[in-house]
């Protein structure tokens, strides 16, 4: 599957760069720097035996940067375990219907002793396979109610990507400050775009913290918020991307997994900060830096669990320390002088506990700070609030369960949009 993978992210590049009116490189100066998070190695204190497999289940394909990303971590813990080809079972563009729970139901069959799905829309059918199958593991990402269904073999997992987001936002917002500084434009016009897929907490939480990370280096920045409605549509999100240059937004990120958004910023030749991969060899004129959440961790971690017969967290969130959250190489080229080392900065406070994104001091709501909040954490049909998440001075994301529940709309954030 690797190989077939590597041919196809080939071919999907070759055309983006189509798309985005790249000349192939020929452009290019300093190229990529390193990533300014270092790698963690995986800590793999266990032998898998030949007989155990796992399945995947995958809302899209290759061609979504969203699943290629949980794609390649299967690549990657397959090679480090040393799993033949039998024992990883992948299922691709299951959707978020009762066709995830006959996906799950066919892994079971084929003796898998953990099944994985990485959809929000997947939950409920990933729970109706875990209830059919109770010596079977399921676990499932940006899920929210494997603490309140309270099942021994259901699991949710996250990332801490606002971590990554916000690192991502200290980049765009020094771009923003050398563009100031060259006379582009002035202070009070230093405005970013953002092109989300849904109005959800997940997506909330994104578009927040890359605004706090900007505003950390750029106090006079604002952002427009335009929703797309799916998460991957490259027409919508290419429309979004070009709305938002519009309406004069001087740089542009997304929570959306289509190429759309990075070619439009290529053609209007606006600095765009990606998600999910580097866009780098296809739009490397505009490329700043992208986000992203490394999987393999957790893949590690379910599996050693599940050999050493050992339980599986309910909720589950690495963050950087346990290299859950990564960014891709800086574009020399395009980023701000001194990015590299403003990040690898605010790394080195977020590893001290010392930075926290949601610091309640950083943002206000209608005008006033914050010290109490009360979030809608065990989700229930109504969506009402019920657990307290603001103490010590800061939102404590994804600690009560790992799937983000930040929704709040602080100011300085304009949503153009909204799609449910």
């Amino acid at each position: 599957m690797k190989k077939f993978l590597a041919i196809l992210l080939a071919v999907v590049l070759c055309l983006s760069l189509a798309a985005c009116g790249g000349n192939g490189g020929e452009d290019k100066t300093k190229g990529m720097s390193e990533s300014p998070i270092d790698a963690v190695a995986l800590n793999v204190d266990y032998t898998v035996p030949a007989e155990f497999k796992i399945g995947f289940i995958c809302l899209h394909d290759e061609n979504s940067t969203y699943d290629l990303n949980f794609l390649n971590a299967v690549d990657k813990i397959q090679e480090e375990l040393k799993l033949a080809d039998s024992q990883v079972i992948v299922k691709t563009n299951v959707p978020e219907g009762n066709e995830c729970y006959e996906a799950a139901k066919d892994l079971v069959n084929q003796g898998c002793s953990v099944v994985f799905a990485n959809s929000f829309g997947h939950e409920d059918y990933m729970i109706k396979a875990a209830k059919e199958f109770p010596k079977v593991q399921f676990c499932h990402a940006t899920g929210t109610k494997a603490h309140t269904e309270g099942l021994d073999n259901y699991h949710n997992a996250f990332a801490s990507i606002y971590q990554g987001r916000y690192l991502a936002g200290i980049a765009a917002g020094l771009k923003l400050n050398e563009m100031i500084e060259a006379g582009k434009f002035t202070a009070e016009e230093a405005k970013i775009g953002y092109v989300g897929a849904f109005t959800y907490a997940e997506v909330i939480s994104g578009y927040t913290s890359f605004y706090l990370g900007a505003k950390s280096v750029c106090p006079t920045v604002t952002m427009d918020v335009q929703f797309t409605g799916s998460w991957y549509d490259a027409t919508e999100e290419k429309n979004a991307a070009e709305a938002l240059i519009a309406k004069d937004c001087k740089l542009i990120s997304q929570h959306a997994d289509s190429m759309g958004a990075p070619g439009a910023c290529e053609a209007a030749g606006v600095p765009n900060v990606s998600y999910n991969g580097s866009t780098y060899d296809s739009c490397f004129n505009t490329f700043i830096i992208s986000s992203a959440i490394n999987w393999a961790p957790y893949y590690n971690y379910i599996i050693g669990q599940a050999v050493k017969g050992e339980k599986i967290a309910a909720d589950w969130c690495g963050g950087i320390k346990e290299g859950s959250v990564v960014l891709t190489g800086i574009n020399q080229d395009v980023a701000a002088e001194g990015t590299a080392d403003a990040i690898k900065k605010a790394v080195a406070d977020f590893n001290a506990g010392t930075l926290n994104v949601f610091d309640a001091k950083n943002f206000t709501v209608g005008g006033k700070a914050l010290d109490s909040y009360k979030a809608d954490v065990d989700t229930d049909a109504a969506f009402e609030a019920d657990t307290e998440v603001i103490a010590d001075g800061y939102f404590h994301e994804s600690e009560y369960r790992s799937a983000p529940y930040f929704d709040l709309r602080i100011d300085g954030i304009t949503l153009l949009n909204e799609k449910f």
